[in-house]
């Protein structure tokens, strides 16, 4: 019989166990940040209608970007992103939440687009949103960033500091109405500045773009800074203000790694305000780790209710996959998550054993028996070393007899025969 390749699907995801230990302990850990600040978690259906996740009436257009198909009469796809069903949710469930309404989600996500480095048709993204009904405090733009900040800063072990980098669409908005360009020239200008960094003839695209006098005077932005635009118009000066209040507000709630670079965009055409993205100090190679911003309006075709929220998204499995792949994660830490072997020596010890085993749990002390109980000692002794197991506990006719355990030190070698009781509290210490 031929057999079945072993090899996953190309741009979806396999983690050996100590890298899933360590990924999911930096997820529990990010989520619990989360949940300190007052976010429910939401699990989503992965599956909406088509019609939900676009806008578009032919398939052919978005068939490389998702994941999508047909039962009966109904088109399906894979959600590629949180926030679609986020605002599905929160309009049919406008009487059913308190506002500002936040969420968090941390789910898996798909895309059909071609795979390669960092990007994956199958991943994890965290999703953290704040939603009001009409108005929404620009105050809550300054707690997004700070929770998500707190966020990474609990897995710091792991993937070091983390820096910010904040951008303001209202800025960029007022410039070009200063600056007298129209509709198109302004999407033009937005999608050099939002690719600044990437491409070497930045300025001179401006100019084809846009003319020479106003590329001069965006340039000038990052020659000159944002502050050397005061009195140029009444827009202007608001989201100046707007931008240092703002980098004031997060130093008061302890974020002290922020600053305004206005070449933050943020692609997607939603985001009216404040929008932002953070980095790793060690490696900025692997580019922004996560971001959001300010949107309006996003529900408007769910709801004639306007639903103003800020949100932010980390690439979860991005990050994770990358840091692990390239061995910039110690993982001696997940190396050793037993702490006792049970070791069954016949099938008489095998209740006794069991009541040991239970009691072990019950103490959330990390056991795992070996029940093929008519292996050797040694069979059976080399389990507990290949799992990495702490200690052994033997139990064979004696033991039980005698209501009692041989636990054997699996680094020293050293054995002493415990109670159980005695046993769990050597177990204990660590």
């Amino acid at each position: 019989m031929e057999l079945k390749p072993t090899k996953t699907l190309s741009g979806f995801i396999e983690l050996q166990p100590v890298q899933q230990r360590c990924f999911d302990y930096c997820a529990t850990r990010m989520q619990n940040v989360l949940k300190t600040a007052g976010f429910t978690h939401l699990d989503l259906p992965a599956i909406e209608r088509a019609e939900v996740l676009t806008d578009k009436d032919n398939w052919d257009e978005i068939e490389t970007q998702m994941f999508l198909f047909q039962k009966g009469d109904t088109k399906m796809g894979l959600r590629y992103d949180g926030t679609v069903g986020l605002s599905r949710y929160v309009a049919g469930n406008l009487n059913n939440l308190t506002f500002p309404f936040r969420a968090y989600q941390f789910a898996r996500n798909y895309r059909g687009e071609r795979p390669q480095r960092g990007r994956y048709r199958e991943f994890y993204q965290m999703d953290l949103d704040i939603m009001g009904i009409d108005s929404l405090s620009e105050n809550y733009d300054a707690e997004i960033v700070a929770t998500l900040a707190k966020a990474y800063e609990s897995i710091s072990e792991f993937i070091g500091p983390i820096n910010i980098r904040v951008g303001n669409r209202r800025f960029w908005n007022a410039m070009f109405d200063n600056l007298g360009l129209d509709k198109e020239q302004s999407r033009a200008a937005f999608i050099l500045i939002d690719k600044k960094d990437k491409i070497s003839d930045f300025y001179d695209g401006l100019v084809e773009t846009i003319g020479k006098a106003a590329a001069t005077e965006i340039n000038k932005v990052f020659s000159d800074g944002y502050k050397a635009f005061k009195g140029k118009s009444k827009e202007l000066d608001a989201a100046i203000k707007e931008m240092d209040s703002f980098i004031v507000l997060l130093n008061s709630m302890g974020i002290k790694n922020a600053k305004i670079d206005l070449g933050i965009m943020r692609g997607h055409a939603y985001y009216t305000g404040i929008v932002f993205e953070f980095f790793l100090d060690k490696y900025p190679e692997l580019g922004a780790i996560g971001g959001g911003g300010r949107y309006e309006d996003l529900a408007s075709k769910f709801s004639k209710t306007k639903i103003i929220g800020v949100g932010a998204a980390v690439g979860f499995s991005r990050l994770m996959v990358a840091l692990l792949d390239e061995g910039k994660i110690n993982l001696s830490t997940f190396e050793n998550p037993i702490r006792a072997a049970v070791l069954v020596m016949g099938q008489d010890q095998v209740p006794y054993a069991m009541k040991a085993l239970a009691k072990l749990r019950d103490k959330n002390i990390v056991a795992v028996p070996y029940l093929d109980v008519n292996k050797k000692f040694k069979n059976q002794i080399e389990f507990a070393d290949k799992i990495n197991a702490d200690y052994s506990l033997i139990i064979g006719d004696s033991e039980r007899e005698a209501g009692v355990l041989t636990v054997k030190d699996m680094k020293s070698g050293e054995q002493q025969t415990l109670k159980l009781a005695d046993a769990i509290k050597l177990l204990k210490l660590r």
